[in-house]
């Protein structure tokens, strides 16, 4: 097609069965004219469900449409095409995301998350066809068909925020395969392609004005081998599916019902069609004639025509999601009588929300021609208005420099260049950073790191979006968003609340911090903590804990420490100096300790351990002699016994000096007499008055000061008269 739009347009529908060219002219009234129409069937099978098997084949047919106008039209160059419904991949695709704790979701973050879907269909479909390349197919459309946050169906993902946001796609895919051959058989054929279309697209073109394109409608294009379907809302197509039956089960079930072949059986269905005939003469292929009435001949095959409608109606169902507006028929096969009645009632819809739309449909945009009457020719038609109003060509821009030729087949966006680069949308937003995960008072707790920052894109050198349009020469910068920094965290930010332990120490209120503990060693709330660290906090809670977490308090005020040696041997003494009360009550180290509590410090009058607290009681035993001196009990040491601290001797109540060194040496023959008594005791040694008779006696018996005593002995010293 010429860029002057007044030039005829000659358009090609090279289909399964035949190929169609049209010439059409434009009118000044915005109309086309059919000026010329050419069917030629193919001589074998070289087509198969809209795709070309064999090049030479095709393009020698194309050829002699080409050749058949030409006579009258002269000579052809450039021709519009359209690639076959049916040789569209639909496959649904899902993306989820984690969004804990980051900022609202934007409309370019559900752009990424809905590209990142259809990359992941893209890649799915290279899988299924067994190719390594997932460019190999042109990505047409795609379509939303769930959002979801944490899991839950939702309508709009916009601002909102939580754990996890996903969204599921229905993308459609162009095997670049159906272009290149389209390309080669043209080619074959002395054409160039001018603009290519989709076939449902072209008919939806023609068939549907703009005041009717936000209606939600299902096209079906019933062929011989396959019925296309193609749902359409808001001004485009969202979604494609084929059915693998349509006109030719039909014939084939005729063919075996009247014992017909497939060449009759095929004259009877497209006679069936006329409204005026009802009685139809039937040979078979026996010779025997028949003359039946259409509701006869309808019943024996209404199985498969209801058979075809269920396919058709469960294929629109799951395409839409839900039941249409409307379902229009077009293509050979929509004119089966019976087959839009339940179409109708298979999708839930009236009646009049089905139809059969045929040429006399397009008198809005064509005239009237002998040769375009039935729904057949709506997509020829459409291919031909589709060169005019809607052109489709490659359009060329370049992507961080590297130059990308797109086949323009809707409005393309920044995210479609990005597809056909093959950028991976999901690594464009910066990685988050790594996480840190803490084990806390043994509950696990998970620190996120830093965000990653969307990618920067520009479009000519001006900030743009993901959805924001591209044209010819457009010029695309995208830089990949920076990661977020790791993270990282001390014992302070992980701690929920931050309490304290308050009590009172010997009547002043003092205020505890908790303890804490890092892999088991003593830590602080500026520590910081690393992966898979273990922190341990709480308050203190027993008397030992408090005593080592006051400032005032400490265990050398409360408890001593000696070390000493005994007879060679190391020894190590812990001496109450003081005892401490909790509440009242007597306490010790794993008394436990809660907010509010009285704890009181009493010393000890003792003050500090003797000599005799820390030799063993037997041996202190032996070193001593009890008597009794008037009356009164009294130990006496025995002289045979020395005890020597530090190299000096020193009695049993000699206080105890830390690191000393202490031992026992027994002396022979050096017994105890009266007078050692009075190492022990105090006597007043002057003569009382009226007194003459200083008085000792030992067990009764007189005695002086140096008669020898034992343990148990009375010893007695009085004066008398």
């Amino acid at each position: 097609m010429s860029e002057n739009t007044n030039e005829a347009i000659f358009s090609l529908d090279i289909g399964t069965r035949s190929v169609v060219g049209l010439i059409l002219e434009p009118e000044d009234n915005g109309k086309m004219k059919v000026a010329g129409c050419e069917v030629v069937e193919h001589e074998d099978r070289s087509m198969l469900d809209g795709q070309i098997h064999d090049v030479v084949a095709v393009s020698k047919v194309i050829r002699q449409v080409k050749e058949k106008l030409e006579k009258n039209h002269g000579p052809l160059h450039k021709v519009a095409v359209a690639a076959a419904g049916r040789s569209l991949k639909t496959i649904r695709a899902s993306v989820e995301k984690e969004i804990n704790g980051m900022p609202i979701l934007t409309r370019d973050d559900i752009l990424a998350l809905e590209l990142s879907a259809v990359q992941d269909a893209q890649k799915q479909l290279a899988a299924e066809q067994d190719t390594h390349d997932q460019h190999e197919y042109y990505c047409v459309g795609y379509s939303v068909v769930h959002y979801y946050l944490d899991h839950e169906v939702i309508g709009n993902l916009i601002d909102q925020r939580g754990e996890t946001a996903s969204v599921e796609v229905i993308a459609t895919f162009l095997p670049r395969v159906v272009v290149d051959s389209l390309l080669a058989a043209l080619k074959r054929a002395d054409l160039e392609m001018n603009a290519l279309t989709l076939e449902p697209i072209a008919a939806i073109n023609v068939l549907i004005p703009s005041t009717m394109r936000k209606l939600n409608i299902a096209l079906v294009d019933i062929g011989a081998g396959t019925s296309d379907i193609a749902i359409a809302e808001h001004g485009t197509i969202t979604a494609y599916g084929m059915v693998p039956s349509a006109g030719d089960e039909i014939t084939e079930a005729l063919s075996e019902a009247l014992l017909l072949d497939f060449t009759m059986a095929e004259q009877l269905k497209r006679n069936l069609n006329d409204p005026k005939q009802e009685e139809y003469k039937v040979t078979d292929i026996l010779g025997f004639e028949q003359t039946m009435s259409k509701t006869d001949i309808l019943d024996q095959i209404d199985e498969p025509i209801d058979r075809l409608a269920q396919l058709i109606s469960d294929k629109i169902l799951e395409l839409n999601g839900r039941a249409p507006q409307a379902v229009m028929l077009i293509g050979g096969g929509s004119q089966i009588p019976r087959l839009t009645d339940k179409i109708a009632k298979k999708t839930g819809l009236s009646p009049n929300r089905v139809a059969v739309r045929g040429a006399d449909a397009l008198q809005n945009t064509i005239h009237k021609h002998r040769k375009i009457k039935g729904p057949e020719f709506v997509t020829p038609v459409g291919i031909a208005v589709a060169a005019t109003l809607h052109p489709v060509k490659y359009l060329t821009v370049t992507v961080n420099d590297n130059i990308l030729r797109i086949f323009d087949l809707k409005e393309l966006t920044i995210g479609d260049a990005l597809l056909h680069e093959g950028i991976d949308i999901k690594k464009l937003h910066g990685r988050p950073g790594l996480a840190v995960t803490i084990q806390v008072n043994g509950k696990l707790k998970f620190i996120p790191g830093g965000h990653g920052t969307p990618p920067s894109i520009l479009l000519n050198g001006e900030p743009a979006h993901l959805d924001t349009p591209i044209s010819e020469g457009d010029s695309i910068t995208v830089i990949k968003g920076e990661d977020g920094a790791d993270a990282s965290a001390s014992v302070k930010d992980v701690i929920d609340e931050l309490t304290t332990l308050d009590i009172t120490i010997d009547g002043r209120p003092y205020s505890l911090a908790p303890l804490i503990r890092v892999n088991g060693e003593p830590a602080t709330l500026e520590t910081s903590l690393t992966d898979r660290d273990e922190l341990d906090i709480h308050l203190p809670s027993t008397l030992e804990e408090v005593v080592d977490e006051s400032e005032l308090l400490s265990w050398d005020d409360i408890i001593a420490s000696y070390t000493y040696r005994l007879n060679g041997s190391e020894k190590q003494l812990k001496w109450q100096k003081a005892t401490i009360y909790v509440n009242g009550r007597k306490a010790g180290r794993k008394t436990p300790v809660k907010t509010g509590d009285r704890i009181t410090i009493e010393p000890q009058p003792s003050g500090q351990p003797l000599l005799k607290d820390v030799i063993p009681a037997d041996q202190l035993s032996g070193m001593m002699t009890p008597v009794t001196f008037n009356g009164e009990k009294v130990n006496i040491h025995d002289l045979q016994y020395s005890i020597i601290m530090n190299g000096e001797k020193v009695s049993p109540d000699e206080p105890l000096v830390d690191g000393a060194t202490i031992r026992i040496e027994r002396h022979e023959d050096q017994g105890l007499i009266f007078s050692d008594v009075f190492r022990y005791v105090e006597v007043d040694t002057g003569q009382p008055p009226g007194k003459k008779k200083l008085v000792i006696l030992v067990n009764g018996e007189p005695a002086d000061l140096n008669t020898p005593i034992k343990a148990g002995d009375h010893l007695e010293m009085r004066w008398e008269a």
